[in-house]
């Protein structure tokens, strides 16, 4: 479903959710263009978060009233990701963050493997859907393949995807966008590659889920994490698992603690207040547009979201290209990708440039953002990369003003 990018909130009013916003900093609007490192939060998700914690603050499964209404607000919670995600309910799972959520699942997939199986990664990959599997493979004698991707492109290789999937092959790790070079890859072309030799499909959609609402059905993959303070949320991390896998997962757990799905999953005292926080979220973007369901509204939303980034891609895009001694890298904006740019200027450290632009009140990030495999590829494993990222409340002027602040650099 796509929906043209007037059906949704306009920018202005979208701003004025973000009390972020009003920072001023040498005497100048902050303008945030460091979203791919976690965006910034609007109102309403802190005060679900804050109504949770003064009003309903209890440990589950208790015959008592605060316990019973935590109970509710996370099966709530659960429902509303599941709309995200296009998924069931009971098909997700919380836990502290991607990466460790991804240590977690991977260790007892890791307990069925043996030597001699496979496990097929991407050099585009943050380095959390990476190290989970190496550990596996010390741990389990287990091989690793790495798929290639084009330095000259920012995409991968399918012909050496094609190679690496085998009979061996047990699991396929793919992230469904590269958090450093806003590469997009086609999920559910990996999927089938998995699933046509009976291995199963990870996603780290970390990236991709800040840009795109996931949708796990139509990507045919078995399981699936991102964080929602990528989206508008807190800090926590959200996994959806196919109920049939989930169900018979090797997964670490307390004996005493529910084996049902999605609970097997969640060891230990959940964060109540983050879970309820990552459906507030989802219910702000859900909010931005129209549609006769809460799924219809989040992809419309994300949808014309969308199309206000690719705009806003293009004007960064070009306008960084245009500077001299300024070099881009990853995917044309004709090609599948998010509104993040990775760009160096020559003869200045990436963290000069970030500095440099901070005291302009623009804040991007520098370095390799935990893709060390791409960033080495590139050769800039070492000063890394300034990134930029466009989010829901990013303007034109703002990215007018980045540009202004790269031009001044590179003279």
């Amino acid at each position: 479903m796509h929906t043209p990018a007037a059906a949704v909130v306009s920018t202005p009013d979208i701003r004025r959710a973000f009390p972020a916003l009003d920072r001023f900093h040498n005497g100048r609007p902050v303008a945030y263009f460091d979203g791919p490192g976690g965006t910034q939060v609007p109102r309403v998700v802190v005060e679900a978060m804050a109504d949770y914690l003064l009003h309903h603050n209890a440990n589950t499964h208790w015959a008592y009233p605060t316990s019973a209404e935590t109970d509710a607000l996370i099966a709530a919670s659960r429902a509303t990701l599941a709309d995200f995600l296009n998924c069931a309910p009971d098909e997700v799972s919380f836990g502290a963050n991607m990466t460790t959520i991804s240590f977690h699942v991977a260790r007892a997939i890791g307990r069925g493997l043996k030597p001699g199986d496979e496990i097929v990664l991407t050099e585009l990959d943050h380095h959390a859907n990476v190290a989970p599997w190496q550990a596996v493979a010390r741990e389990r004698g287990v091989t690793l393949r790495m798929v290639r991707m084009d330095t000259g492109t920012g995409q991968l290789d399918w012909d050496d995807f094609e190679r690496a999937v085998t009979p061996n092959t047990r699991v396929v790790a793919v992230g469904a966008a590269s958090n450093m070079l806003g590469t997009i890859n086609d999920v559910r072309r990996a999927a089938r590659l998995a699933h046509a030799v009976s291995a199963l499909c990870y996603v780290d959609a970390v990236h991709y889920a800040a840009h795109h609402a996931p949708d796990v059905r139509a990507m045919e993959c078995d399981a699936l994490v991102c964080s929602a303070y990528k989206f508008y949320g807190p800090h926590i991390g959200v996994l959806y698992g196919r109920r049939e896998w989930l169900a018979q997962l090797d997964v670490p757990k307390l004996e005493p603690a529910p084996d049902d799905v999605p609970d097997r999953l969640e060891t230990g005292t959940q964060n109540h207040e983050g879970i309820v926080g990552a459906a507030a979220a989802v219910e702000f973007l859900a909010n931005l547009a129209a549609g006769e369901s809460r799924r219809e509204r989040i992809v419309a939303a994300t949808s014309a979201l969308h199309a206000r980034g690719e705009a806003l891609l293009g004007q960064l895009w070009h306008g960084l290209r245009a500077i001299p001694g300024v070099t881009t890298f990853g995917p044309d904006p004709s090609q599948p990708r998010t509104a993040t740019i990775a760009f160096t200027v020559d003869g200045v450290s990436s963290e000069a440039v970030t500095r440099a632009l901070a005291d302009q009140a623009v804040f991007t990030s520098h370095g390799h953002f935990y893709a060390l495999t791409a960033a080495r590829r590139l050769g800039r494993e070492h000063d890394g990369f300034v990134r930029a990222g466009c989010a829901c409340y990013t303007t034109e002027d703002e990215v007018a003003r980045l540009l202004d602040g790269v031009r001044g650099l590179a003279r």
